[in-house]
């Protein structure tokens, strides 16, 4: 029945029906066809329920914090900052396109604002210094990956709400993958520069005076994520008053730039809306979906189905991250974290991997879904950014930072440790 049920699922949605839409028609029609059970008539209880998780309520929280941070400018100082202090190895301001990504994902938990942002700041610098465009707009889109496992990040929140996973456990779990996979995408801009210097554009030179005096460009998103992620551990806060306190932070920044007006904030209001509506939609029509495969026992009966199969854990891992790679080239991650996790997490754990490892296992499959084709939204957000050109050679582009994922995720079934070992010592 999974299978079917799957085909069922990409049939509807190549025809281009909205997830929350499909979902909850394909919860209803399993119901329909496993003994005529009327568990339609639970979809209000089971929609009830998930709108009302408290902890939900953090996912527009982070998603307004990062579009007061978009149109306050902070951003750009950001930007320019990691510019100046990186621009000198090879590679140039590449570099800052990953480092600039990784701390305003550390305060914005939003992949797409991530690259919109870094997009719209690192495109008029790649023509300024005649960059290549493949590898410089690659680095953009797999940049702003990183909005989704350095903490706070919205899918991890996600996931947590999924699994019953501890979510201050899950943000420590993904510090050290984060700026692990931060330092390979910068290993990959700089390998690649040294073998092929025409990726490289013109050399800057290093101004330690000008360097310096960019450093307060740092100081918002350090001081927001301290707010956030250090309200969580120090025990002040939840991650739904921590996503409070950012929002707050960030006003409060704004307002110090002077960039806190009303049309500001009406923009960023109707920002927060869309994409809140979209993912709680998705959320709310999952939620009834996976209460029918757990009702109708499909769940129980795949477990059967894999232990009767013989293969190892770590044949039926490397079973479950091909699936992965293969369904995020045709499926938007949000809805394919929503949709596989309640099913596929409890086999995971039940082959004795932990949870909260699989978690960042998963996001990191997510994050590679974001730049493979031909559903890969951060390459549609950098191309939109771009208003020019193929967006053929952003997905070569990209390409190279898919196979540091890889690597990342190789290191994580050798050495569990990378992401176990924060929550262990801090729990």
């Amino acid at each position: 029945m999974i299978v079917p049920s799957l085909f069922i699922l990409l049939a509807l949605l190549a025809i281009g029906l909205p997830v929350a839409a499909v979902l909850a028609l394909l919860g209803y029609l399993l119901s329909e066809l496993h003994a005529g059970l009327p568990l339609w008539k639970a979809m209000g209880e089971t929609s009830w329920q998930a709108s009302t998780n408290t902890v939900i309520v953090c996912v527009p929280m982070f998603i307004l914090m990062g579009e007061v941070l978009l149109r306050s400018g902070i951003a750009s100082s950001l930007y320019q900052a990691t510019a100046k202090w990186l621009s000198w190895v090879p590679g140039g301001i590449m570099h800052a396109n990953i480092a600039a990504a990784s701390m305003f994902a550390a305060t914005s938990g939003s992949s797409a604002a991530t690259a919109a942002t870094i997009g719209t700041v690192a495109v008029p610098e790649m023509k300024r210094n005649n960059y290549a465009p493949g590898l410089f707009l690659g680095s953009i889109a797999a940049g702003g990956t990183l909005g989704i496992l350095i903490p706070p990040s919205i899918n991890l929140v996600v996931y947590g709400v999924l699994t019953q996973t501890s979510i201050p456990k899950l943000y420590l779990a993904g510090f050290v993958p984060g700026f692990l996979l931060t330092a390979l995408f910068m290993l990959v801009i700089f390998v690649a520069c040294i073998f092929w210097p025409r990726l490289d554009g013109d050399k800057i030179s290093f101004d330690p005076l000008q360097a310096f005096r960019t450093l307060p460009g740092l100081v918002p998103p350090v001081l927001l994520f301290i707010i956030v992620v250090g309200s969580i551990y120090l025990g002040w806060a939840t991650p739904t008053e921590a996503a409070s306190l950012g929002v707050t932070a960030s006003l409060i920044l704004a307002a110090t730039r002077g960039k806190l007006s009303f049309a500001m904030l009406r923009d960023a209001a109707e920002g927060t809306i869309r994409t809140s509506a979209m993912i709680l939609l998705i959320f709310v029509a999952a939620s009834f979906l996976n209460f029918v495969i757990a009702t109708t026992g499909l769940t129980a009966a795949l477990n059967s189905f894999i232990a009767e199969l013989g293969w190892s854990p770590f044949q039926m891992l490397l079973i479950i991250i091909a699936f992965y790679l293969v369904l995020g080239c045709f499926m938007e991650t949000m809805s394919m974290m929503i949709t596989t996790v309640p099913v596929i997490t409890p086999i995971v754990v039940a082959m004795g991997y932990d949870p909260i490892w699989f978690g960042i296992v998963v996001i990191i499959l997510v994050e590679a879904a974001m730049i493979t084709p031909p559903v890969g939204v951060n390459l549609y957000i950098v191309q939109a950014v771009r208003r020019e050109g193929s967006l053929n050679s952003i997905i070569v582009g990209a390409l190279p930072f898919v196979i540091a994922m890889l690597a990342l995720i190789g290191l994580l079934i050798a050495f569990p440790e990378i992401a176990l070992w924060l929550p262990s010592v801090l729990s």
